[in-house]
C-alpha cells in the first residue's frame, strides 16, 4: 500500500466531504443530483466524526476517501443493533480508485469491530448499482442479508438498499 489509513483529522473534514459528495454524485448514487437532501450529511463529516469513528486513506499528504466506522447503535447507525458494528458513507475519490483505497478501508473497519468488545458482526447498507462496493465486500466475506433491505425515504417506493453483514 502506497497510503495510510488513519482518524481523519478535523482540518481534513471539508475534503473528505467533497470527495464523497464528489463520488456520490459522479456515480450517480442521489436520485435528487445536487439538490438531494442527502448531500449534506456527506458533506458533513464533522458531524459524523462526533458520533463516530472517520477513517481516512492518505497518501504524500493528500486524502484518497474515507468511511465512517459506527461502533454499535448510537445516532449514526442505520442497522446496527445489539452486538453489530457498522459501516457508513464509503467514498475513494475517482482518481485513487484501483489503488485498493476502498478494500483497505473496509479491512480497517471490520479490523475495528472485532476490537470492539461483544460485537459478533459488522452490517452495512449499499445501492444496487454499486458493483465495485459489493465485491470488495464479497471478497471480504461479507455475504447478502436480504431479510434487512430497507428504505430510508418510504414515501417513495423505487428506492431499496441492501444490506451486507459479515459475522465473525
Amino acid at each position: 500500500m502506497d497510503f495510510v489509513i488513519r482518524p481523519v483529522e478535523p482540518g481534513e473534514y471539508g475534503t473528505l466531504g467533497e470527495i464523497t459528495a464528489r463520488a456520490y454524485l459522479q456515480d450517480g448514487l442521489l436520485d435528487f443530483g445536487e439538490s438531494d437532501g442527502y448531500l449534506g450529511e456527506l458533506r458533513d463529516v464533522a458531524k459524523r466524526a462526533a458520533a463516530a469513528e472517520v477513517l481516512v486513506a492518505v497518501a504524500d499528504g493528500q486524502v484518497l476517501g474515507g468511511v465512517t466506522f459506527v461502533p454499535g447503535a448510537g445516532p449514526m447507525a442505520d442497522l446496527a443493533g445489539p452486538g453489530e458494528a457498522e459501516i457508513r458513507m464509503l467514498a475513494v475519490a475517482h482518481a485513487a480508485r484501483g489503488r485498493g483505497v476502498g478494500e483497505a478501508l473496509v479491512r480497517a473497519c471490520t479490523d475495528r469491530a472485532r476490537a470492539v468488545e461483544g460485537c459478533v458482526r459488522v452490517v452495512l447498507s449499499t445501492q444496487s448499482s454499486m458493483h465495485t462496493a459489493h465485491r470488495i465486500y464479497e471478497r471480504l466475506g461479507f455475504v447478502r442479508a436480504p431479510g434487512r433491505d430497507w428504505n430510508p425515504l418510504p414515501e417513495l417506493d423505487d428506492i431499496m438498499l441492501l444490506t451486507y453483514e459479515l459475522t465473525f
